[in-house]
């Protein structure tokens, strides 16, 4: 099923209903619970071994158990390339979300914010292995994700998973892997397809920026090679920009190369060389396109219309949801307030669907 959704009436409704709860602000950071689960001898898809593999994860509200005594309120939420888990904090997804009476209110749900394999706190090359880290890809961060919820957690089945970009590819690696261990999938700002085309291009052009750079060493620097991250760092800006919505909002040459280089410029530091290089190459081997057939927890998958990553005018989108017997695929229509590829943290424009979700949801 493919439903065709206008991002400027439905943003307005919601925004205005969910209004009240924005203004209090909630500090959420300050109710966040961090840990880490060590996994022991944990073994990648390509035969690379460590003998401990740290994952790192915060949670909000409690968890509940079941007559059963098992844990059937965890909602676990994945982050992007590059990201972690605290950025399901920011304002337009945390207060849209996570209050009383609303869809993921953390009264009633055990919200699960994993940092994956080489992102945030979890293990990572430059915690000193460096180029010589194993070599993880999607299927390495499902399975770490799933071993620290049943062995770090004790959760054995979530009540909903959720992720967006990179998040929303494990999604359904996860639904074919693990069909069962989700009562429901919300997967937004992907493909089901292989990363191939300019999806691949760009990020293979990042990598290869830094490796250029003769700063980078091989991946032994000892200062980051700035050059190499600055065209790396400039190719992940452009891949989530929203025209639209840029165009509005910076509508001079002025203010547009103002935005821009403050933006490169704040990112520049929050890298490292290594660690980037591995979570922009952790997507070559997905592809889950062949077992499509194969899901069958309910899904609400959400494109925007103004995503440069995931374009709606392939056709993939469309031909993935009718091969999803439990699927329902929507398409957000671009205006001048959405957020192209970022349009996934932005929850007023798709919460609804998530309540229908959850609501269809409701029994075991």
């Amino acid at each position: 099923m493919m439903r065709v959704i206008s991002g400027l009436i439905a943003a307005t409704a919601i925004a205005l209903a969910a209004a009240p709860a924005a203004a209090q602000a909630p500090d959420y950071a300050a109710r966040l619970h961090d840990a880490d689960v060590v996994l022991r001898d944990f073994r990648f898809a390509d035969g690379e071994r460590l003998p401990d593999l740290r994952i790192h994860y915060a949670t909000l509200g409690t968890p509940h158990r079941g007559a059963d005594g098992e844990i059937d309120n965890a909602v676990m939420v994945l982050h992007g390339t590059g990201g972690t888990g605290r950025q399901f904090l920011a304002p337009q997804f945390a207060n849209d979300l996570y209050g009383p009476g609303q869809p993921l209110d953390i009264g009633r749900y055990y919200v699960i914010l994993p940092d994956g394999i080489g992102h945030g706190k979890s293990a990572k090359p430059s915690d000193g292995l460096h180029m010589r880290f194993p070599k993880y890809d999607y299927a390495d961060m499902v399975e770490a994700q799933r071993r620290m919820l049943v062995e770090g957690l004790g959760v054995k089945r979530l009540r909903l998973l959720m992720g967006t970009s990179m998040g929303c590819m494990h999604g359904f690696v996860w639904a074919e892997t693990h069909p069962d261990f989700t009562r429901a999938i919300m997967p937004m700002a992907c493909l089901p397809t292989e990363i191939a085309g300019h999806n691949r291009m760009w990020r293979d052009a990042a990598i290869k920026g830094i490796e250029a750079d003769p700063a980078w060493a091989g991946g032994e620097y000892r200062s980051q090679p700035v050059q190499g991250l600055r065209t790396a760092v400039s190719l992940l800006q452009v891949a989530g920009f929203a025209p639209l919505y840029l165009q509005k909002a910076y509508s001079t040459r002025a203010a547009a190369d103002a935005y821009i280089e403050e933006r490169i410029a704040k990112d520049l530091p929050t890298r490292d060389a290594n660690d980037l290089i591995y979570q922009l190459d952790a997507s070559r081997t997905y592809n889950p396109w062949a077992q499509l057939e194969r899901i069958r927890v309910p899904v609400t998958w959400v494109n925007s219309e103004d995503d440069f990553i995931n374009p709606p005018f392939y056709g993939i989108a469309e031909e993935a949801a009718r091969r999803m017997k439990t699927g329902r695929y929507i398409l957000v229509r671009a205006t001048s307030d959405t957020r192209g590829h970022g349009t996934h943290t932005w929850a007023k424009f798709w919460r609804q669907e998530l309540v229908d979700l959850l609501a269809k949801t409701e029994r075991p």
